[in-house]
């Protein structure tokens, strides 16, 4: 190696280190109207939770109008040691990977290597024989033709017509439980799986919560010619300086991986995860991300100013909004027992009459979530992003505690 690529080289990993990164920064409450006093509730609040042993340990984060106004930790990264949950803590974010594998697809459309109506079957040819479920039970099902190919679209929407498996009990849930999908070890492997599996329903009819995303990191990887971490890295994170955010948690990282717990007899129960700590583990789109609040709230932020962090642009303004309405017709609704009139974009779930909604939100907020209970939404209207995150796979919300905690302490709440 030359001595000029070596300058090189160290000048780009200077640029990307964290102490030159332009740090979101900390603002007095009152500075951006919110009420300090009314803030001092919430982390009680999340302590009594702890207490009660419903979670281990838990974080929340708010920032209002690009300034961090509460940042505080209740509980305990991991019982066993009594190790304190801290701000710097790592977290397996599963499904809140999703909006970032649909940030990279948006950024693949601006790049001219994908449009949103391109049929899948484009980038993964097995999914052009792809058949659908039209009656009968899961071992002599009645299969039909696509009435049209399933698109960037669809997937983006979760309007394909793929499923879980492990939330339905439909003969094609059965189906897919059966195909054995995540022993697979890479995203090619994964997308031929679903692909020979019939789909629930015709694309674009009806909206199903689904592995789509999935399929989507396997598009960015055949549109970029890259994996699908290389281009998170590359592409988004790098950019964006969250450093502590990946499929791999390297050995100096880990003694801040929070213990993942799941409920056995009403207790907390820790559970042997180890595919964030082995090289070489499958790196999904739809689930699979370790990271920090710090991480997430940058990319959030980005987000939130419309594509643009501290001078580094990610997305145009336009496919941000593109990204953050609602893309569901009136004969596909996002079903959700308390959410029952919520959209949903290209990424995330989005509040389209608030009127209709159990919670404390109002129209425009966008918002995900991961299985092991972590949350974050961004609410436009009110300039400000919130998350609250613990490590439980199994019952419990911990959301519906922090939500209204959050509002309550706005003392100018631009939207009444």
């Amino acid at each position: 190696m030359t001595r000029f690529l070596q300058n090189t080289l160290l000048a780009v990993c200077l640029l990307y280190h964290p102490i030159f990164a332009t740090e979101i920064p900390h603002a007095d409450p009152a500075e951006v109207g919110v009420s300090a006093e009314r803030l001092g509730k919430i982390q009680p609040a999340m302590q009594a939770l702890v207490d009660s042993g419903k979670f281990a340990g838990i974080l929340t984060l708010i920032a209002r109008k690009g300034k961090i106004v509460h940042l505080q930790t209740a509980g305990f990264s991991d019982l066993a040691s009594s190790k304190p949950m801290t701000e710097d803590a790592l977290f397996r974010i599963y499904s809140m990977t999703k909006p970032i594998t649909s940030v990279a697809i948006m950024m693949l459309c601006e790049d001219g290597k994908l449009k949103l109506d391109d049929p899948v079957s484009k980038f993964i040819p097995e999914f052009a024989k792809t058949k659908v479920y039209a009656g009968g039970g899961s071992q002599n099902p009645i299969l039909v033709p696509l009435a049209r190919a399933i698109t960037l679209a669809d997937l983006l929407s979760h309007t394909s017509g793929l499923t879980y498996g492990s939330f339905g009990q439909t003969p094609v849930d059965t189906l897919y439980r059966a195909a054995n999908l995540f022993s697979s070890q890479s995203n090619a492997a994964f997308a031929r799986k679903v692909a020979r599996l019939p789909l629930r329903f015709q694309p674009g009819t009806r909206w199903v919560y689904s592995v789509s995303t999935d399929i989507l990191g396997r598009v960015v990887e055949v549109a970029s010619g890259m994996s699908l971490g290389e281009f998170f890295s590359q592409r988004i994170f790098a950019p964006l300086d969250m450093f502590d955010t990946g499929f791999y948690v390297p050995e100096e990282k880990r003694h801040r991986l929070a213990t993942l717990y799941r409920k056995r007899d009403g207790k907390l129960e820790p559970r042997n995860m180890q595919s964030n700590t082995r090289r070489g583990a499958w790196a999904s789109g739809g689930g699979g991300l370790v990271s920090t609040a710090r991480d997430y709230l940058r990319f959030a932020q980005m987000l939130h100013n419309g594509g643009e962090l501290y001078g580094t642009r990610i997305l145009k303004p336009e496919t941000v909004h593109l990204m953050t309405a609602n893309h569901l017709p009136e004969t596909a609704p996002y079903r959700h027992r308390q959410r029952k009139s919520d959209g949903f974009g290209y990424g995330f779930a989005v509040i389209v009459d608030e009127t209709e909604t159990e919670w404390m939100d109002n129209n425009g907020t966008y918002y995900w979530s991961g299985i092991a209970k972590t949350h974050f939404w961004i609410d436009p209207q009110n300039e400000m992003i919130s998350m609250v995150w613990t490590q439980l796979r199994g019952s419990g919300n911990v959301t519906r505690h922090f939500q209204p905690l959050v509002y309550e302490a706005l003392e100018t709440n631009l939207t009444k």
